[in-house]
């Protein structure tokens, strides 16, 4: 019998494992498909306490993992396959082993939507992002492009034009779906330039994002290529939260993120009930942030939580 078992690996896991562990509860963390989660997919991290040069994701992961595993967590490689929430919770990996565990702590992450483009994944950490406050800064007085035609989109589009000399936004649509005061501000900004009723055929260059290449439909035949030069593409059509797992045990909001209690970091059932020693961190129950200071903070807020309610029991 586990006290504490962690699902997923990046910043809200590893800092829950380590805040676990020094309470003593020697937790089990179950690493997941992607070591280190979704910041894995950037090239370098700027904007993370206590790395005043800069940092290779994959380096602050390990960081976080030799200080998770030196206070006592284990870790076990795998894919967690199913989830059995009761007294106690059962977790079972890759099909075969199972962990019973008398709390849990979720912390398996969002992931970004793109395209499909082949040349998304070609470029990617080159020149494609998908997300602008992390990247945005290595852009500076450069030529970007948003995709999208939401809210996100135009925060992110906005955001970009404070930092570089030009931001194409693609649509694919012929109008924005933002709230008007967003479409008012970017239409407004003289850097931003929208192109509508676009779509993009792929991504061009040397080694990383010089360019793509565009289709331009005005109904259904009328169709021209062109070509823009960028130096950056970045995705802004959303994420999907890795939270498929607990569809029918666990609240979700619409986009399917995990919904809590919002003073513990404890998770709700389906009826809105406080899933007892089941606690949420990171990206999985954040649509709002989304960076990796902010999924660490949850992932010790999750762990001193679970100590609490383990010292109920």
């Amino acid at each position: 019998m586990e006290n504490i078992v962690i699902i997923g690996s990046g910043p809200a896991g590893y800092t829950a494992a380590i805040y676990a562990a020094r309470a003593n509860h020697q937790p089990l963390l179950i690493e997941g498909p992607q070591l280190g989660g979704q910041l894995t997919t950037t090239t370098e991290v700027e904007n993370f306490p206590g790395y005043p040069d800069g940092v290779e994701p994959y380096q602050m992961m390990e960081d976080l993992r030799r200080q998770a595993e030196r206070f006592g967590t284990r870790f076990v490689s795998g894919v967690v396959t199913k989830v059995e929430l009761g007294n106690p919770h059962r977790i079972t990996v890759e099909d075969t082993d199972i962990y019973e565990t008398k709390a849990v702590i979720i912390a398996t992450g969002a992931s970004a939507k793109y395209l499909g483009l082949p040349s998304e994944q070609t470029y990617r950490g080159h020149g494609v992002s998908a997300c602008a406050t992390c990247d945005g800064f290595f852009y500076r007085k450069k030529t970007v492009a948003v995709v999208g035609g939401g809210d996100t989109a135009c925060e992110e589009a906005q955001y970009l034009a404070g930092l570089c000399e030009k931001v194409y936004l693609i649509v694919r649509k012929p109008f924005l779906r933002a709230s008007q005061i967003m479409q008012d501000r970017v239409l407004n900004n003289p850097k931003i330039e929208v192109l509508f009723e676009h779509n993009t055929l792929q991504l061009t260059g040397e080694g990383k994002v010089q360019g793509a290449d565009l289709i331009y439909r005005k109904g259904e035949i009328d169709e021209q290529i062109h070509h823009i030069d960028i130096d950056g593409f970045f995705l802004a059509i959303g994420h999907h939260p890795n939270t498929q797992l607990f569809a029918d045990s666990l609240a979700r909001n619409e986009e399917g993120y995990l919904l809590v209690d919002g003073v513990t970091q404890q998770c709700l059932t389906t009826n809105k009930q406080i899933a007892h020693g089941v606690f949420a961190a990171g990206d999985c129950c954040d649509p709002h942030y989304r960076q990796a200071i902010v999924a660490a903070g949850s992932g010790c807020k999750a762990a001193i939580d679970a100590d609490k309610y383990l010292k109920t029991l």
